[in-house]
């Protein structure tokens, strides 16, 4: 048997290949032992979130929530305070609120707008976590001003940038200190995968890293492998998705059965002008809320998917009050102006007029 371990390349493969394997023979280096720790595709992945968010270093974790929770047990300790806002993803709300608090860590939950966000700041908070886009009332945060609140007060700035991805914002350059993604969204892009992804400092990075390898929210290869093809074609996929949500929130607009309509690249929009600052493109999730019944709406819907999950290239709608942000309270949701008729619609890569002819039929059954 021919085994001289994964230094030696007999032939270069086009795409990089998954090295599925849990252990490796005993290596000359520290690096390769087990795949928990290390693993060539995984790493792979992880080096390719660098080089796009242009980042000193990277993880790679199981999922976005196991981003999400390693990256802040790895950084807070008890006693330290941190800073969130009600309109994050439900689940990194309440292991924020509710999870942490209970190890000691205190938490600050700021209502949306950046103005509130840096108002909440206070001297002794350690940690700032904030959506770039948020789901799912898409207020867009002022990065660069939120870091520089930051820098003051000597706090670490995280945030995750799942909804607009990194094609069409660069958290990092605008001063984060790491910037998370739930990679099984936009960047796969193909609803094939769990996986996400973290970028940033290297001495933040080496302790996040300790910290997954002990928790074990480590992706494995296959699904590496299905991020990593995936994100081949986000620059694509995402100037289609951009241009099909503009479109498409504009027309929404003028739709009798549509009461409102949320979505960045709108003029109306509350955070327009720092989108149109640092924003390539609004990015694929329009919201609105519809006048009819939203049952009678989704079951007649032919081409768009309902469905818990966005970012794929099928269209996709999905009701926050009852599938991702179910877990709030009602006056929670009410300070969201989240109700029944909220409707978060993330685009896909079909024709324009075919996804506004779908949602145009299923509003006439929903009067």
């Amino acid at each position: 048997m021919i085994n001289d371990g994964i230094k030696n390349i007999y032939a270069k493969p086009v795409t990089f290949p998954i090295y599925q394997t849990s252990s490796y023979i005993v290596p000359e280096g520290e690096k390769y032992r087990y795949t928990r720790e290390y693993n060539p595709t995984v790493e792979n992945l992880g080096k390719e979130i660098m080089h796009i968010e242009g980042s000193e270093d990277y993880n790679v974790f199981s999922s976005g929530m196991g981003a999400i929770t390693t990256t802040l047990l790895a950084l807070a300790s008890p006693g330290d305070r941190i800073l969130t806002h009600l309109d994050t993803f439900a689940r990194s709300y309440h292991f924020i609120k509710d999870f942490m608090g209970k190890w000691g860590i205190k938490t600050d939950i700021s209502i949306p707008g950046t103005e509130n966000i840096i108002s909440s700041i206070r001297k002794d908070t350690k940690i700032v976590f904030i959506e770039s886009v948020t789901n799912p009332i898409l207020r867009v945060n002022d990065i660069k001003a939120i870091s520089e609140r930051c820098r003051e007060v000597d706090a670490l700035l995280i945030v995750d940038s799942t909804v607009p991805t990194p094609y069409n914002i660069k958290s990092i350059k605008l001063g984060a200190d790491i910037v998370i993604h739930s990679s099984s969204k936009f960047i796969a892009g193909h609803n094939t995968v769990i996986s996400g992804l973290a970028a940033g400092r290297k001495d933040l990075m080496e302790k996040i890293d300790a910290m997954r390898r002990t928790l074990g929210t480590t992706l494995d290869p296959n699904s590496a492998f299905l991020t990593e093809t995936g994100m081949k074609t986000l620059d694509l996929r995402m100037e289609k998705i951009n241009s099909n949500a503009l479109k498409i929130a504009g027309e929404l607009m003028n739709n009798p059965g549509i009461k409102r309509v949320i979505y960045p690249g709108l003029p109306g929009h509350p955070d327009h002008d720092t989108a149109a600052k640092y924003m390539k493109g609004y990015s694929g999730v329009v919201c609105f809320e519809i006048n009819g019944d939203v049952h009678k709406f989704t079951e007649n819907l032919k081409m768009i998917i309902p469905a818990n999950t966005m970012g794929g290239v099928e269209s996709i709608i999905s009701t926050p009050k009852t599938m991702s942000h179910r877990s709030l309270t009602d006056d929670e949701l009410r300070i969201l102006h989240v109700n029944d008729n909220f409707i978060r619609l993330s685009t896909g890569i079909e024709s324009p007029d075919e996804i506004l002819g779908d949602i145009n039929n299923a509003l006439s059954y929903s009067q």
